[in-house]
């Protein structure tokens, strides 16, 4: 199973945003050209690195700044022996938490925590529904919910998103537009992408039924491992993640880490 980014939907989305896309023997390679200076170029969680194939695009687009955040620490010693640096400041989520989807649903359900299991079960009539035909109003509420704390993508990068993953996105919401949540699914993952409470959704704890949904929703497509797309990592602390990872890890799981984000100039 190879990471979401480096799938064709994920390619073609960021296509749709401003990126030039490279893709070749099934790796992606990212591109944001900028005036004069030339452009900034990214290699996420590839199969494999290709460190000729690196560097002929890097000339190509005169990039000044190379990114790679590698899949394996192999890979990741690789890396280092061609004079990258390890960034204290990662792209990428450098440890996440997943969930065996091959298991039956009561099993997966079992191994919730009591605060899980009990919000979802409270929750069991909240009406929530998938807005992909409504994204501007998702993200209306989502904007609500968060003010100017978060970062919301622009309307326009939520419709490219859809546009790109189609069947394997879902955008769903509370009817009374308290919380929501991205999933998205890719090459066999499910992920948990992106996510908003309000303070009256949080007081409800809406959004342990909005993650049970999406994890049934990815079981249904067959998916096989869903992913929470993050938690606290103590290599990188970031002590604003340990809220959401307390939540995230109420769902079970095992933890997976990556190396970390690698930079090179002028390769």
């Amino acid at each position: 199973m190879v990471d979401i980014r480096q799938t064709v939907q994920y390619a073609n989305y960021l296509s749709k945003i401003g990126w030039r896309v490279e893709r070749e023997k099934e790796i992606n390679y990212f591109i944001k050209k900028l005036p004069i200076v030339g452009s900034i170029m990214k290699i996420q969680r590839p199969e494999e690195i290709h460190i000729n194939k690196i560097r002929e695009l890097a000339k190509k687009y005169r990039a000044f700044q190379i990114i790679v955040e590698p899949k394996t620490d192999f890979d990741a010693k690789f890396i280092l022996s061609l004079d990258f640096k390890l960034s204290k400041s990662p792209y990428l989520p450098t440890k996440t938490l997943q969930i065996d989807l091959t298991q039956t649903k009561e099993k997966i359900f079992k191994v919730f925590k009591k605060d899980a299991k009990s919000a979802i079960k409270k929750e069991g009539n909240l009406k929530i529904t998938d807005y992909k035909d409504n994204l501007d109003k998702f993200r209306n509420a989502w904007k609500k919910s968060v003010g100017l704390k978060r970062y919301v993508p622009p309307l326009d990068h939520l419709v490219s998103l859809e546009k790109s993953f189609k069947e394997n996105s879902l955008f769903l919401m509370t009817k009374n537009e308290s919380a929501g949540a991205i999933f998205l699914s890719g090459d066999n993952i499910g992920y948990y992408w992106q996510a908003f409470t309000n303070s009256g959704g949080r007081e409800k704890l809406e959004q342990y039924k909005i993650v049970w949904e999406g994890i049934l929703w990815a079981k249904k497509k067959g998916v096989k491992v869903f992913d929470f797309e993050g938690i606290y990592d103590e290599r990188f602390p970031n002590k604003s993640w340990l809220g959401f990872t307390h939540f995230k890890k109420s769902f079970g799981g095992y933890e997976v880490v990556y190396p970390g984000t690698y930079i090179k100039w002028f390769l």
